[in-house]
């Protein structure tokens, strides 16, 4: 059988929820044409009763999920053959097996409401404090566990709520969920992806740390069975919304895999993120494994990829948030001498000058937000001459800054070694800032293309028809 040439990706993001229906395209050079897509904002974020606590109703979140689907073209979702699904990763969700939705004739096609559910309690809850992730017992794992992790708050819903937990026999993360409900699922199936979000999971042998969470009274009953990211989790169990009753759904994938995979045209391509934050992930080669045990000290982490591969990602807390920053301070001092000005304006002279201004000897460290690795590191700024102290200089030194800071965290001739062999960037920091392109083609020792998007939702819809997926199903 021929792969899918149409399919529908589905991302379900912490604020909103994207579709993509997208079409292979072997003349085209990336292989594939986006036919429609459509965001809706969730607006999912609900009250918790625990302190710290960040939770989100499943309701609004497939309320916003109903509607991206109603606004996608019917003609182009009857021809879909496969429908990929990602999601934030860590977080849990548990409903009652059997009657986690009920199927509705919602105006012109069926769809499924949440029934028997709990909240989405998300990757961002803070109820798992230092103290109590300290008391609960080593994983068997090379990833750490933190707060808002599926397991970490298990535990603590064990520890706080035991009573909560015997009202459900299932659980997953959001769009593990979202595939149950679609194929009917008796019992929720996960990727090795999400499953090691949640922790307490070994990637080596791909199984829970079964052992370890016995002997804590853990409700292993709760935890998914495994399979394969790109495979197959089963059929669509009704139509839904034009899309044909019967057709293939791919196991949940993580947002950070569907996102690298959308723009990872090669393995010897590293991905280069710049937004709010940085985010830097190269494919590792075949056969490497991560250490076993977690090191809190190491900036790059490793997660499952695809085919038992895994991914390098070095992510920053420092990127275009740094610049945003350094604005809003000049705005505040302009304020304070009595002079208004937009940031926006500020912004656009800061790299105008910066652009003029090719070298500078001015160093600045940018980590104004510390990072994961070592959260006590502030920013600093040394080097200072008086020939160094114009706008350029400073703005220059800063993009450099924010380069060298991710270089310092996954060295770039690292990259090499790992076989990369081009870095593809995106993101809005560098869309709208020449001078952080010019030191990013400057910093990496191989060529480097822009403007490419990161699109969790068009990465899961290219798993569905670029991989194996006609294997058989589960």
């Amino acid at each position: 059988m021929a792969a899918p040439s149409v399919t529908l990706g589905i991302d379900l993001g912490t604020t909103s929820v994207k579709a993509a229906v997208v079409e292979a395209a072997p003349g085209d050079p990336s292989g594939f044409v986006v036919l429609a897509s459509c965001v809706r904002a969730t607006r999912a974020e609900a009250a918790a009763a625990a302190h710290q606590a960040r939770e989100q109703d499943v309701s609004a979140i497939i309320r916003a999920l109903n509607e991206c689907l109603a606004a996608l073209p019917q003609q182009e979702l009857r021809k879909v053959c496969g429908v990929g699904v990602s999601g934030q990763m860590h977080g849990v969700m548990f409903w009652k097996a059997g009657q986690g939705c009920e199927w509705t004739e919602g105006g012109a096609a069926p769809v499924f409401e949440p029934r028997a559910v709990s909240h989405l309690v998300t990757w961002q809850d803070g109820r798992c404090s230092s103290g109590f992730l300290a008391s609960l017992p080593q994983p068997e794992s090379h990833l750490n566990v933190a707060t808002g992790f599926g397991c970490a708050t298990i535990f603590w819903l064990l520890k706080n709520s035991p009573e909560f937990l015997q009202s459900y026999d299932a659980a997953g993360t959001i769009h593990d969920y979202v595939v149950a409900m679609l194929c009917g699922l008796p019992r929720p199936l996960m990727s090795d992806q999400n499953a090691a979000s949640w922790g307490y999971f070994n990637t080596r042998s791909q199984t829970w740390n079964l052992e370890i969470l016995r002997a804590s009274g853990f409700p292993v009953h709760l935890l998914p069975d495994i399979a394969q990211p790109a495979s197959v989790a089963g059929r669509t169990s009704h139509a839904w919304f034009g899309i044909p009753k019967g057709t293939q759904v791919g196991v949940a994938l993580g947002d950070l895999q569907a996102s690298v995979y959308s723009c990872m045209a090669q393995r010897t391509d590293a991905v280069l993120n710049i937004s709010t934050s940085v985010q830097l992930a190269a494919s590792m080669p075949l056969g490497f494994q991560p250490a076993q045990t977690p090191d809190p000290a190491a900036p790059v982490a490793y997660f499952p990829y695809f085919d038992r591969t895994y991914l390098a990602v070095a992510a920053s807390l420092n990127g275009g948030n740094v610049l945003a920053t350094f604005v809003h301070m000049l705005v505040q001092w302009m304020a304070d001498l009595g002079l208004e000005i937009e940031e926006s304006t500020v912004y656009s002279r800061m790299i105008q000058a910066a652009a003029q201004q090719r070298d500078t000897c001015l160093t600045i460290t940018p980590t104004v937000l510390g990072e994961r690795h070592l959260p006590e590191q502030l920013a600093s700024v040394t080097r200072i001459s008086s020939s160094d102290l114009s706008l350029g200089h400073v703005m220059r030194a800063m993009c450099r800054g924010i380069i060298q800071n991710l270089h310092s965290m996954l060295p770039f001739q690292q990259l090499k070694e790992w076989g990369v062999e081009r870095v593809v960037s995106s993101g809005s920091a560098l869309s709208r800032n020449e001078v952080l392109k010019q030191e990013v083609q400057s910093a990496f020792p191989f060529p480097v293309s822009f403007g490419q998007d990161v699109d969790a939702a068009v990465g899961a819809a290219l798993v569905m028809f670029q991989r194996n997926i006609n294997q058989k199903e589960p």
